[in-house]
C-alpha cells in the first residue's frame, strides 16, 4: 500500500487505501497541539515559535484565531467544551471561557513556577491531566529562557477546588499523553531532555485507580524509531497512533506495532476529527496534514 508500512496484517484494516495524505497548510516554523471542535466543524493548533493559535476549517481554510498565544503548545476540550490549553510564555494551564475570557488554571506547584507545560487531556471526572517538561523555558524559539523550578513531572489538576497533584515524578521528559478509551490506562511520551546526545524514545503506560486518584506499575509500553514520541491519540479499539520521525505509527494495545503513515516531515502532533472522528489531522514541521483512516478517534482527546 503506497503512503504506508504495513508491520501487521491488521493495519491494513485501519487505513484505506483510496484515501490520500492531503496538505492543508505549510510554512510555518513549528506546529503543535491539534484539537478538533465538531460542533464549529474546525481544528485548532499552535504555531508555536509564530506565537499564535491557527485555525482551520473545510470551506475556509487557515485563519489565525489568537495573536499572541503566549507560546501556546498542546490543547484538549473539556466536559462543558471550553478549550484547554498549555502555555510556555505564561508557565500555566488556561481555560478558554464559553465569552472569550481566558482563566489562569494553574502556574505554580507548592509556590513554585510550573516549567512549560506541554500536552494536555481531560478525564471524564473533569480533572486535568498534563505534562510539565522543561522544554519551552530552555530556548527563546518556544517562549523564553527561565530557569526550572520544578523537576520534570507529570501533574493532575482538579479545577473544582484547584488542587494540583503529582502524578509521576520519575520523567526526563513527559511529553505527549492520552488515556486508554476505558481510562484504565494512561500513556505518556517520554521523550527526555531536549540537548541530549540522543533523545529518549519511549512511550510509558500507567495503570489508572478507579477513581483516578493515582498512578500504578508504570512500564514501558512501545520505544518509537525513528525519531521519537510526541503526540499521542487512541481510537475506539485501543489502538495508540504516536507521532514519529517519518510520520505515524499505529501501536496495537499489546505494544506490538501494527504499522505506520509515511509523512514527508517528521509529525509532532496529531488528533482525530472530522466527519464521525476517522480523519487525522497531522502537525508535522512546518507543515499541516489530513488523513481518513478507517477507525474512529475515541471519544475524547
Amino acid at each position: 500500500m503506497q503512503g504506508f508500512d504495513i508491520s501487521d496484517p491488521y493495519f491494513r484494516s485501519c487505513v484505506l487505501p483510496n484515501a490520500a495524505l492531503e496538505k492543508l497548510g505549510e510554512d510555518y516554523r513549528w506546529l503543535e497541539g491539534p484539537v478538533w471542535f465538531a460542533d464549529l466543524d474546525c481544528l485548532l493548533f499552535s504555531d508555536l515559535p509564530n506565537d499564535r493559535i491557527l485555525r482551520w476549517t473545510e470551506s475556509g481554510g487557515i485563519s489565525v484565531f489568537r495573536q499572541p498565544s503566549h507560546f501556546a503548545n498542546g490543547h484538549t476540550r473539556d466536559r462543558e467544551g471550553r478549550l484547554i490549553g498549555c502555555s510556555h510564555g505564561g508557565r500555566c494551564i488556561t481555560r478558554t471561557e464559553l465569552d472569550g475570557r481566558i482563566t489562569v488554571l494553574a502556574d505554580r506547584y507548592q509556590d513554585k513556577r510550573l516549567n512549560s507545560p506541554n500536552d494536555v487531556v481531560v478525564k471524564s471526572d473533569g480533572t486535568i491531566w498534563f505534562s510539565d517538561p522543561p522544554y519551552g523555558i530552555q530556548t527563546d524559539y518556544e517562549g523564553g529562557k527561565h530557569a526550572a523550578e520544578l523537576p520534570a513531572n507529570l501533574y493532575r489538576l482538579d479545577p473544582r477546588n484547584r488542587e494540583l497533584r503529582i502524578m509521576a515524578d520519575d520523567f526526563q521528559g513527559p511529553n505527549g499523553l492520552c488515556f486508554s478509551p476505558d481510562e484504565r490506562l494512561l500513556y505518556v511520551s517520554e521523550s527526555g531532555l531536549q540537548f541530549a546526545p540522543e533523545p529518549l524514545q519511549y512511550i510509558r503506560v500507567f495503570d489508572v485507580s478507579e477513581h483516578g486518584s493515582h498512578l500504578s506499575n508504570g512500564r514501558t509500553f512501545h520505544k518509537i524509531t525513528p525519531g521519537y514520541a510526541d503526540g499521542l491519540r487512541c481510537d475506539e479499539e485501543g489502538n495508540v497512533w504516536s507521532s514519529a520521525g517519518d510520520g505515524v505509527h499505529c501501536i496495537a494495545p499489546s505494544g506490538e506495532l501494527l504499522g505506520k503513515i509515511l509523512v514527508p516531515y517528521t509529525v509532532a502532533n496529531l488528533t482525530f476529527g472530522g466527519r464521525n472522528r476517522s480523519r487525522l489531522f497531522l502537525c508535522a514541521s512546518h507543515t499541516l496534514y489530513a488523513i481518513y483512516v478507517n477507525r474512529r478517534g475515541a471519544q475524547w482527546p
